[in-house]
Formats: C-alpha cells, sequence, structure tokens
C-alpha cells in the first residue's frame, strides 16, 4: 500500500505543477478539506497550525485532520512556535500519525502569533529560525517542510534566510511574497519567488493571490514554481483546482454560475455548521467564509456589506438568494471595490 509520504514524493517528482490547499486557521479544518475535496480539490492538503509550546499538547480537532484524512491526498502537519525542544517533541509525535510531512510556519502575521515570536515573528532572528531549522532537520525522518514569508516589515531578510534554508535540505519551500506588516494588503512580489527557486536545491510553492487558472499559469510562468499554494482563492472559489488543472490540459474551463454558486454555500453551511451549536454561532462561522467569497459575488460591495450584517440564517441564505439565485456565468474572481471593502482573513494564510 502506497503511504502518503511516498504519494507525496511522487507529486514533486511528477511532470504536473503541484497544487496545494494553503492552511487558514480556524477555516480549512477537517469538514472544509472534506469539502473542498469533493470540487476537485488539491493533490497536498496542510493541516491548520499545532501550536507549540513547553506544555503543548496536540490539539484533537486539528489532528483529525490527519487521523480522518478525508481527501485521499496526502497531508501535511503545520506547527507552530519558537520554543526548540517543544517543537522537536511536537514533531516527533506527529511523525506516529500518517503525515506526508511536518512542517513549520514562518509566516503567520497574526499579531496575536508575530508578537510572540512564532510565525511571521521569527523572520526578525534568523539566527533563531537557523537553530529550529536545525534542530527539526534532525528530528523530523518524514519530510520536513517550510511556509515562510518573505520578511517581516522588510524583504531585506529575504537574502539572510535563503541560505538558512538552503543549509537545512528542506524538502518543500512555499513561499508566501509578501511581508509579515504587508498582511494581504499589498501586491505580492513574484519576484522573490523567482529567487528562492534559484537559490534551493529543493521544490518551491508559490503562494499569494492566485484567484483564477490564469493567475496560476502566470505565476507558474514568471516565477519557475514547483507549483502553487492557494488560500482564499479556493474558499471563494472551491472549483479553483479544478479549473487550473483543466487550462493546464488546453480544456474548456468550468465556470459555475449563480446557482452553483448558491449551491456551494449551501453546502458549506452544512458542513461546516454543527447543528449543536447555536444559531447566532452557526451564522458567525458563515459570516468566515463569506468574507471570502463575497469579493467574487459582485463589483458594489454590498452583498459582503448585508451579509456582516446578518444575525439569522434564514437572512444569511435571504442575501445569497438574493445575488446568486440566477443562471448567470460567475467566474469568482475578486471585484477590486469589493476587495476594498474588506477580503478578510480569520486568521492564517494564503
Amino acid at each position: 500500500m502506497v503511504t502518503f509520504r511516498e504519494s507525496f514524493d511522487a507529486l514533486l517528482a511528477g511532470p504536473r505543477p503541484v497544487l496545494a490547499l494553503a492552511p487558514m486557521q480556524g477555516v480549512t479544518d477537517l469538514p472544509f478539506l472534506r469539502l473542498i475535496a469533493s470540487y476537485g480539490g488539491a493533490d497536498v492538503y496542510v493541516t491548520e497550525y499545532f501550536r507549540v509550546y513547553a506544555t503543548s499538547r496536540l490539539e484533537k480537532d486539528i489532528l483529525k485532520s490527519v487521523t480522518e484524512n478525508p481527501t485521499g491526498r496526502p497531508i501535511i502537519a503545520q506547527m507552530i512556535g519558537n520554543d526548540i525542544p517543544a517543537l522537536v517533541r511536537t514533531a516527533r509525535e506527529l511523525q506516529e500519525y500518517p503525515v506526508a510531512a511536518v512542517d513549520l510556519n514562518l509566516g503567520c502575521p497574526a499579531p496575536v502569533v508575530y508578537r510572540k515570536g512564532a510565525g511571521g515573528g521569527l523572520l526578525r532572528d534568523p539566527a533563531h529560525v537557523d537553530a529550529i531549522l536545525g534542530a527539526l532537520r534532525d528530528a523530523v525522518e518524514t519530510r520536513f517542510t517550510v511556509k515562510t514569508r518573505i520578511g517581516f516589515d522588510s524583504p531585506e531578510v529575504f537574502s539572510d534566510v535563503l541560505p538558512v534554508f538552503a543549509k537545512h535540505s528542506l524538502d518543500l519551500l512555499t513561499v508566501h511574497a509578501r511581508t509579515v506588516k504587508e498582511m494581504y494588503r499589498t501586491e505580492v512580489h513574484y519576484e522573490f519567488i523567482t529567487r528562492a527557486v534559484a537559490a534551493l536545491r529543493c521544490p518551491v510553492l508559490a503562494n499569494g493571490n492566485i484567484y483564477s487558472a490564469q493567475k496560476g499559469a502566470d505565476v507558474l510562468r514568471m516565477t519557475g514554481a514547483r507549483g502553487l499554494m492557494i488560500g482564499r482563492g479556493a474558499i471563494r472559489n472551491p472549483w479553483l483546482f479544478r479549473q487550473i488543472r483543466e487550462h493546464q490540459r488546453g480544456e474548456p474551463l468550468f465556470v459555475p454560475c449563480g446557482t452553483d454558486v448558491l449551491d456551494y454555500v449551501r453546502a458549506l453551511y452544512e458542513a461546516v455548521c454543527s447543528p449543536a451549536a447555536r444559531e447566532s454561532a452557526r451564522v458567525q462561522k458563515m459570516k468566515k467564509y463569506m468574507n471570502y467569497l463575497g469579493v467574487g459575488v459582485e463589483p458594489t460591495g454590498q452583498f459582503l456589506h448585508q451579509i456582516r450584517r446578518v444575525t439569522t440564517t434564514a437572512d444569511l441564505f435571504r442575501v445569497c438568494e438574493e445575488f446568486l439565485d440566477h443562471s448567470r456565468p460567475m467566474p469568482l474572481e475578486p471585484f477590486p471595490l469589493a476587495l476594498k471593502d474588506g477580503d478578510l482573513m480569520a486568521g492564517e494564510q494564503k
């Protein structure tokens, strides 16, 4: 029987660009992985991050994404933290489960994370990154991967961390080509991904603002990356991985119509909202996903404006039906005005 690590290795060695779903805390949980896989899905998935500190234990809800992996595809377990002994301990524990790789988060831009010197905050201290990677490279017997941004408040540090990544023989590096302080507000500096591809022997995935099959092809061409990691774009458009594959094969792209998107919203609600939860909690959870979807629905920002003010399930679906119950094609690419109204992130990455 082929293991997930063997499947992961085959993907990296194969002829096609590797497509990965980015981890987003509080969003890409087990139910969402199951749902996105049903729309064609990614080649590789990454868990939400396991918080690692001296007394931490593996979070059971996140671990279910590994032990109950519903995708049939390799899954990578991601850690976040800065305590070396705790990271080593956690990496060893994670390898007792069917993970394709263990990943270190060097990119989370949430202030609650980087102020503690974890996630993207580690990029302020390349020497500590060096020490962490050295310890983890020794501890990780399966594949060892890193997801990074290009710096904390300036991309100048990227020149310092690239040799560190090369030194520790990573098996894969994913680069979100913005700094931590840029969050998701600026253009993506894809030239830094090109630099990583040139500098490293390991495969590199390109990450950041990949919202269509054409944009994915453009990013692959300009960077030379081995593949793409997609977050917000795949939540907005669950057909995106399918469309990228169709584009690669030279086939006509499937473009959903309004009722297809409405069906997706209904399926999303059924997948991620527990009937046991309070109605207000279910509505609030759906708003997380609607923040991603909404910027691709219509150009004025009215859909998001109304969604953010609903308080009941009935009102949520009333607004969705008002904007989506039609047969017109919906490319689900972000409209600039709706994007300005707030393409909010619910934690991590994209």
